[in-house]
């Protein structure tokens, strides 16, 4: 019986330790681990923190993973740009979230084919 006591006590200040390792990590506030391309100059006017924005493009794509964030003026509007890679999937969904009042502004599918040639596209609009 002592037996069984001892390795409860140890489970319960295992599970303590763990929780409150946990609760350290949340409250440190530890960043996703993604790329943010957010020019200050924009970041300024946005309303809506990066936090929020990808709290609502997570909705939008529950089983995903943020892969990159933009902060971007399209068409007169300042959005975040969320790539979100869904496991199973190729390609990506571009998740559109207004940075003023936090609306998805759009959902797109980009396959793998599509990806390459934005990508291209941006790589050559870069160049002077």
């Amino acid at each position: 019986m002592q037996g069984i006591t001892r390795v409860l006590a140890t489970l319960m200040a295992a599970a303590l330790v763990l929780g409150a390792a946990a609760t350290a990590a949340v409250a440190q506030g530890t960043k996703a681990s993604y790329k943010r391309e957010i020019p200050a100059k924009l970041s300024k006017r946005a309303k809506i923190s990066e936090d929020s924005a990808a709290a609502v493009a997570r909705a939008k794509v529950p089983t995903g993973t943020i892969q990159s964030v933009e902060l971007e003026e399209e068409n007169g509007k300042l959005i975040y740009s969320y790539d979100i890679k869904v496991p199973g999937k190729s390609g990506i969904e571009e998740v559109n979230v207004s940075a003023v009042d936090a609306r998805v502004i759009g959902v797109e599918h980009e396959s793998p084919t599509t990806e390459k040639n934005e990508a291209a596209g941006q790589k050559k609009a870069k160049k002077p």
